[in-house]
């Protein structure tokens, strides 16, 4: 019999971390100012880590017979959570950091840990996962080792397909990993808008063709045609009707090896005559109506699930936001579509509420902006500024904008400003609601918060807003 006492040794070892008697290496960890110098010991980050093996084997000692070794592309936060595993293995997990921890694990050869990550994201912080899913899914296949979170990713483009094919990324995505999704058999698009993504992948890669397709030479298809040679064998070319093939396929001709070219013709026109081409599979389409996006939470029509998430941080000032799990319930008071787009309206109707959140869509540039007032409003007749140390404004993550990001009020005095007789409703000077929302009257600019939520200072009309009460979830 064994017995093993696992949790005394990882104590032991991680006390001689923290009191690092005969070090013989300092490993210096992210970038002047924000960097820090780790002193440690060969045999035990050697036994745990091929890359640092590898590392200590190129670097000669110092007169102090001392190894330096520096990492700067690697954070003092992240190193800090990887060399306590390392000595103890034990982990602490704090979400803000969870992928950046999973990225240097791989490159520290920690296979055991670069397991343990991907489950974890997966399991825990899926939310997160689409929240940022354009720069988690090229990582995932740059790296070898990131089977988990490559299924992941494909499960998730698979049944929204708009994920990538919509994503300002998509025409920089590797070939390896456009084949693969092209590849799927449940992905739900049709194969003639495949065909269009991948036509439009290739045009990217070749930028000097011509604008219009009838002045393309026929070197300009030759060129596009060995760009595509790996894409082309998984477009399923034999599902597609014929309408689809003549206007789609046909422009493309010359981008076809003969057998096949006159395959997909034979297809149509002689349908029971045998062909030599590989036919592959329909695909897996459901019967249902999938959304085009990561789904909205179901009382909006402007934010989405992760909109309300980093809404609910930045209410409870979290560090680390949540991903998951939302503590608020966001309860639906005025929306313009249904009850008017005057600012009276929001007035009234929030007579005696605190704690509410305005949201907007912008006319014409899909921004989605808006303010978060904790204070109770009072629909008499008068005016003046409400003091709040609380107070935020916001603009949200949009196809057009890479992150989300809030604005906290800086002079208290001046937070909120709202005045039934004029219609007016203000965050500082930096959010001014005015009259009615759908004329071009409300507008931004900066003084009372940390910064402008809109680079724009003109006047802007609203396409859609809602205002919701913040409650807490039972």
């Amino acid at each position: 019999m064994i017995t093993k006492f696992y949790d005394r040794l990882s104590n032991d070892l991680t006390q001689l971390l923290e009191n690092p008697i005969d070090y013989n290496v300092t490993i210096e960890v992210g970038e002047e100012p924000v960097n820090q110098i780790f002193k440690v010991h060969s045999y035990i980050l050697q036994s745990r880590s091929p890359y640092l093996k590898k590392k200590f084997n190129e670097t000669t000692f110092n007169e102090s017979h001392v190894k330096e070794l520096k990492i700067p592309n690697i954070s003092v936060k992240v190193f800090n959570v990887i060399i306590k595993y390392i000595y103890g293995g034990t982990i602490s997990l704090e979400n803000s950091i969870i992928f950046d921890l999973l990225i240097a694990s791989h490159e520290l050869d920690l296979d055991e840990l670069v397991e343990h990550l991907q489950t974890h994201l997966v399991t825990n912080n899926a939310s997160w996962l689409k929240l940022n899913f354009s720069r988690v899914y090229q990582i995932s296949y740059r790296t070898k080792n990131f089977e988990i979170i490559r299924k992941f990713c494909n499960n998730i483009i698979a049944k929204h397909p708009s994920t990538i094919f919509g994503s300002e990324n998509f025409l920089s995505l590797p070939e390896d990993a456009l084949i693969s999704i092209i590849k799927l058999d449940d992905l739900q698009l049709e194969e003639d808008k495949i065909w269009n993504y991948v036509i439009q992948w290739g045009m990217a890669k070749n930028q000097t063709f011509p604008a219009k397709l009838n002045e393309w030479t026929n070197d300009d298809f030759s060129t596009l045609k060995t760009t595509l040679k790996n894409c082309l064998p998984h477009i399923r070319y034999f599902t597609l009707s014929s309408e689809k093939v003549l206007e789609k396929i046909y422009p493309y001709q010359q981008l076809f090896e003969p057998e096949l070219w006159t395959d997909i013709n034979t297809k149509f026109l002689a349908p029971g005559k045998q062909i030599s081409s590989t036919i592959l599979p329909p695909r897996k389409i459901l019967n249902v109506i999938l959304p085009t996006r990561i789904p909205s939470i179901s009382f909006s029509n402007i934010i989405t699930d992760e909109h309300a998430l980093e809404i609910s941080s930045w209410i409870d000032r979290k560090e680390t936001p949540y991903t998951e799990n939302n503590p608020y319930e966001f309860k639906l008071l005025v929306r313009g579509s249904k009850d008017g787009f005057d600012v009276k309206t929001i007035l009234e109707i929030c007579d005696k509420v605190s704690n509410i959140v305005i949201v907007l869509k912008v006319e014409g540039t899909e921004e989605i902006i808006g303010g978060y007032n904790p204070l109770e409003i009072y629909n008499e007749n008068i005016f003046g500024w409400r003091s709040s140390k609380n107070s935020f404004i916001f603009s949200l993550k949009t196809e057009n904008l890479k992150n989300s990001f809030v604005s906290r009020v800086t002079n208290f005095n001046f937070a909120v400003y709202y005045d039934l007789g004029h219609s007016f409703f203000d965050f500082g000077k930096e959010l001014n609601l005015r009259g009615n929302l759908k004329t071009k009257s409300s507008y931004c600019s900066s003084l009372y918060y940390e910064k402008p939520i809109r680079s724009n200072e003109d006047k802007f009309s609203v396409e859609e807003f809602e205002v919701f009460k913040f409650l807490p979830k039972k």
